[in-house]
């Protein structure tokens, strides 16, 4: 399993954690819901960390969220994730299909170009032509087959599905059945007991295809914020960054006070205020989590490639541009205000913040 995964950039999430899934069935005495896998505690301390059992918190945020999440996945309901991009969403979908069902493979992936093959069934057209409508030249969808065998479906993305789309959902998840008239009229999936529906969307683009109020009130809908908390999000941050290292075996130094300078800098920027409540001008470019870990990464993967492995200010500052000044000019006099009046009084008393204050008006002055 081990060197399987090692020739993959990024397995599933029952691949990457198998031994702790292990771990937590060999070791799980609670009720499970009728097909899960796991109890609702087992999983929960799949996600949330078991110190007990060695199993590593996955999931940084709202840890009440994560027991409503399982509520609404033992009931009749879907369970729909929204939050700005970057919040763990999809990451919080996967480990919950993973634990519950085993799988987290069964996926649709939201786009404009998803069609009803995607979420119903669609055929093996050799096979149809040759056989006719039979079971054999069916091709189930992701969402037949987790009503088949009773496991999690994920819809990433819903509201960039075409609503005629989304419409199909409604029927699945309030008759938990999917007919199959081309097979005959008693031709039917039923759903196993198991089965239930994580969507996802980004709350940015809701108004992509705004979703029905009837396809609404078959999901139960939580929201997942960026991290307030700075201790979570630098373990978060070193966390994912330490993992990407160790499969690529790259070693470098990288000081706890280089990765407060980036959490610090997200955060001030993320609500619009820093941590002494000076307001701030918030950019409109996505400060996640998730792209603070691409930042520390870069600058990780510049200090072992094209310095002497020591990751400092600079390299930070280098990186930051690409991610926060992207396509709005607006985002360009925001960090610039920041940089003028908060970095530069920092930088008098770090040299971590003066590195990085050089780093970042270097780039500036390029455009």
């Amino acid at each position: 399993m081990e060197q399987r995964n090692a020739l993959q950039l990024r397995p599933s999430a029952e691949a990457r954690f198998a031994d702790e899934l292990a771990a937590l069935k060999a070791a799980d005495q609670g009720r499970r819901p009728p097909g899960w896998a796991l109890s609702a505690r087992a999983v929960r301390s799949f996600i949330l960390g078991d110190s007990k059992l060695s199993i590593r918190r996955k999931f940084y945020g709202d840890d009440a969220l994560v027991e409503r999440a399982l509520v609404a996945l033992m009931s009749e309901q879907g369970l729909m994730l929204v939050g700005e991009p970057g919040t763990a969403k999809s990451m919080l979908s996967e480990l919950l299909a993973a634990a519950i069902s085993g799988s987290s493979m069964l996926v649709v992936q939201g786009s404009t170009g998803v069609t009803e093959d995607h979420v119903r069934y669609g055929w093996n057209y050799a096979l149809l032509i040759a056989e006719g409508p039979t079971p054999r030249a069916l091709v189930p969808s992701p969402v037949m087959e987790a009503m088949r065998l009773g496991r999690v479906v994920r819809v990433e993305e819903l509201t960039r599905c075409p609503p005629e789309i989304q419409d199909v959902l409604i029927s699945v998840l309030s008759e938990k059945v999917m007919a199959i008239p081309e097979l005959g009229e008693s031709a039917s999936v039923y759903a196993a007991p198991g089965f239930s529906v994580i969507g996802t969307a980004n709350l940015r683009d809701r108004g992509v295809h705004e979703m029905s109020s009837a396809l609404k009130r078959r999901f139960n809908f939580e929201t997942v914020l960026p991290l307030t908390d700075p201790a979570l999000e630098m373990e978060l941050i070193r966390q994912e960054v330490d993992k990407r290292l160790g499969r690529a075996d790259i070693s470098v130094n990288f000081p706890d006070e280089v990765t407060d300078l980036l959490v610090t800098t997200f955060q001030d920027l993320r609500r619009g205020q820093t941590r002494d409540q000076v307001p701030l001008s918030k950019p409109s470019a996505v400060m996640s989590t998730a792209e603070a870990v691409n930042i520390a990464h870069a600058a990780a993967l510049e200090a072992a490639f094209l310095g002497n492995g020591d990751v400092g200010g600079a390299h930070i500052g280098r990186q930051l541009q690409g991610v926060i000044v992207k396509d709005n000019a607006d985002d360009v006099k925001k960090v610039r205000a920041y940089v003028d009046h908060i970095v530069k009084e920092r930088a008098r008393r770090s040299k971590v913040w003066s590195d990085f204050l050089g780093a970042v008006k270097a780039m500036k002055d390029e455009r």
